[in-house]
């Protein structure tokens, strides 16, 4: 530790919040050092983002204090907070789509000459803001809609970093970001540092705690549990105290590849749920071809921004103007749209990258969202039967253990990984033969992401055939029986059981030779 930081530059104590009968924060601590890097560790629903959005201004707190150069200070608002210089970045976005860079990154403040914005020293400034932020290969005058979700995240670090803090939090910003972001982020939040700043952040990846961080806290229901210098605590120490109990495989075990034999001992071929024969849409997708089997893990790996997301969109009927063929159970269909998808003779469900944009109504109730998928199969003539309403989310509550106070409660004042349940049991209602997962755990805790991989598994076994799409290595080897890589739109490489490794991950990615791959055992030679 820098024997400059040793005084504490921010201290939060005893800070508390409750939101009707939910108690998020429960005599909070917190000490910040100024030229540190500090981790907020903890499961979703342990107080931290709510601790974040006390010492940004988001919201006050019920009790407690905070201190900030060794003077009281409170925020009655983010604009109160920003003066101070203690700015805040979020996973969730806060730009205008149409606007540009430029007019997003000086929204609240712009430059000004004779009374108007001064267009070009905004320009100007916003090329320094998105160096800065190690950015600077992105356009200011683009509109923000025409850029990809993690180019967007590093125009919101931009943005954060215009208002020059002395105080940088990160809630999740890195979640969005491709490694190579990533990477770029690490280099400038240490130069940040370097520079003086007191820099927080939260994430869910541990690699990146090890990373960046000089110091970590853990939070547990609300409570401040132990902080400590980064690197004294293993993994497994650092995610027991996150979760109160012992830590378990991450992982669940794969099932051995047992080829089906008949009774006069005969192989059995095993027909396809899904196949596709050259797939292709605009420039994106370009002739596609995979069969995925009953209790199959079907990984999609490769850079972000290869085709993936595209692939679940073509298969789930969102896109127009696609070509090929698709086959469910041998036989060619015509999926023109979700509602052909999800229809019981193909029985498809998409769990999208999004969950506040694209798999929720935020202000909507938890019951009213884990019925919408299945409104079709909880009426008559119309009508919602609510006793059959009832059991159904009442089941899914339990399957999938969502913690919430009530279920008529708002689903945008839950946790993010309850949330994420609740999009992924709302399709689990129409028992769906196919599901399609989009990064699923983006964003969410390590308990809840393990709960996850069970839950795949699990329905694996019991004969769903899954295709699942992650920007995280560990998922792909941890989870997927198979991986198909790609590049550019098209198929790289096919990575079957042992040859899953992260160095053939990567090569594949970066469309570098990698080892030959044997097809009876799957191993690299």
């Amino acid at each position: 530790m820098r024997q400059d930081a040793e005084q504490p530059f921010f201290q939060m104590s005893g800070v508390s919040k409750s939101y009707g009968g939910a108690v998020a924060l429960d005599h909070a601590e917190l000490v910040v050092r100024s030229r540190c890097i500090h981790a907020i560790l903890g499961e979703n629903g342990a107080g931290k983002s709510t601790l974040l959005k006390v010492m940004s201004g988001v919201v006050q707190p019920d009790e407690g204090n905070m201190h900030l150069d060794g003077r009281e200070v409170s925020f009655a608002s983010p604009a109160d907070a920003n003066a101070a210089g203690i700015v805040c970045v979020y996973q969730e976005l806060s730009l205008i789509p149409d606007l540009s860079v430029a007019d997003n990154i000086f929204a609240s403040n712009p430059p000004r000459r004779f009374g108007m914005i001064d267009r070009r020293a905004q320009r100007r400034q916003a090329e320094a803001a998105l160096a800065r932020a190690g950015a600077a290969d992105i356009n200011p005058l683009s509109k923000v809609r025409d850029l990809p979700l993690s180019r967007q995240q590093m125009v919101e670090l931009a943005k954060g970093l215009a208002r020059e803090p002395r105080i940088l939090i990160l809630d999740e910003a890195t979640s969005a970001l491709t490694a190579a972001d990533v990477a770029r982020v690490i280099e400038v939040l240490k130069r940040l540092r370097d520079e003086g700043l007191a820099l927080l952040f939260i994430s869910h990846r541990m690699h990146e705690v090890k990373a960046l961080a000089d110091e970590c806290t853990v939070y547990r229901n609300g409570r401040h549990v132990m902080s400590f210098e980064a690197g004294t605590r293993s993994d497994n120490e650092v995610v027991e105290m996150m979760i109160g109990r012992k830590y378990a495989h991450v992982f669940p075990n794969k099932p051995a590849d047992q080829p089906a034999d008949d009774q006069a001992g005969h192989r059995v071929r095993v027909e396809p749920v899904l196949a596709c024969r050259d797939l292709a849409w605009s420039d994106t997708l370009q002739g596609i071809s995979f069969s995925l089997k009953r209790g199959e893990i079907l990984g999609l790996g490769g850079l972000d921004g290869q085709g993936q997301r595209e692939l679940l969109l073509a298969l789930f009927g969102v896109l127009r103007g696609c070509t090929g063929k698709i086959e469910i159970d041998g036989k060619a269909v015509s999926i023109t749209s979700p509602v052909v998808a999800r229809a019981k003779q193909i029985g498809m469900a998409l769990i999208p990258e999004d969950r506040k944009t694209e798999g929720l109504m935020l202000p909507m109730s938890v019951r009213e969202n884990l019925s919408f998928a299945a409104l079709d199969r909880m009426s008559s003539a119309g009508v919602i039967d609510r006793n059959r309403q009832q059991s159904a989310v009442d089941r899914m509550m339990e399957l999938l253990a969502i913690k919430s106070f009530s279920v008529d409660a708002a689903v945008g004042s839950l946790s993010g990984g309850n949330q994420q349940k609740v999009v992924i049991a709302k399709w689990l209602i129409r028992q769906p033969r196919i599901l399609l997962l989009s990064d699923p755990t983006r964003g969410i805790d390590v308990g809840t992401k393990q709960e996850i991989y069970q839950l795949l598994r699990r329905l694996a076994d019991e004969g769903a055939a899954i295709v699942f799409y992650s920007t995280d290595y560990d998922e792909l080897i941890g989870c997927c029986d198979r991986v198909l890589v790609l590049y550019e739109g098209r198929i790289k490489q096919e990575l079957v059981g042992p040859a899953i490794t992260e160095q053939n991950l990567i090569a594949s990615a970066l469309d570098l030779p990698v080892g030959q791959i044997s097809p009876s055992t799957g191993v690299a030679l």
